[in-house]
């Protein structure tokens, strides 16, 4: 069994990665989608509401790392063939003690993996690291793996950066209270409105419903 450096081994998915492979097996997963992959801001967002006019797969597990997404790649990300690929990890990482250089290298790992099996992906939209009141205390680590990714992206034609900082603290630089729930760290209907924005600012013209492929290998 493979063990992290972190003592952590990704195998502790397994359950929701055998459901993820299920949908895709399915066809709920659609070929061709904009898939949105990661932790559990992922899993908890309600995809089909916020993006009625795309076609949307969700397969956010747990409370997951960014290598996990890695990890797993081939078998929840290869299957779909995605057009794009929404991405949110990493929050997770930072709280666990991972370095924010740890983060960058393992969204790194991500890119690569897309690029070398994934040709038709038009775009990857790596949604920066959230502040919350829970995670305040590592802002500091936040905001520099959510650099050291920009940085990557605002040179790579492939990735796009989704900054969600700064419009989700309040007029005094602190995490907003109003746009999570009561754990102090996951999203609420009114932050995930911003991540929507956010992410369709950055998105590109992507094939809408007409256009998917479902059933197609």
């Amino acid at each position: 069994m493979l063990v992290r450096a972190d003592g952590k081994s990704p195998a502790r998915w397994e359950k929701s990665i055998v459901e993820i492979e299920q949908r895709i097996a399915s066809g709920k997963s659609t070929p061709g989608a904009v898939l949105f992959v990661g932790s559990s801001s992922i899993r908890l967002w309600k995809l089909e509401e916020s993006f009625p006019d795309l076609v949307t797969a969700n397969h956010g597990f747990g409370g997951s790392f960014l290598s996990d997404s890695v990890h797993f790649f081939d078998r929840i990300v290869v299957p779909v063939k995605p057009t794009a690929i929404v991405i949110y990890a990493g929050d997770n990482d930072i709280a666990s003690e991972k370095t924010p250089e740890t983060v960058y290298d393992d969204f790194q790992q991500f890119v690569a993996a897309v690029r070398a099996k994934l040709p038709e992906c038009r775009q990857i939209v790596y949604i920066g690291i959230k502040p919350s009141v829970k995670r305040w205390a590592f802002a500091d680590k936040i905001q520099k793996a959510n650099s050291l990714i920009k940085a990557d992206c605002d040179k790579d034609p492939l990735a796009e950066y989704a900054d969600v900082w700064e419009s989700m603290l309040t007029a005094d630089g602190k995490p907003n209270a109003d746009l999570l729930v009561d754990d102090g760290l996951h999203l609420n209907e009114k932050g995930y409105k911003i991540w929507t924005d956010v992410v369709l600012t950055v998105l590109k013209d992507l094939p809408k419903e007409a256009e998917a492929t479902p059933g197609s290998k």
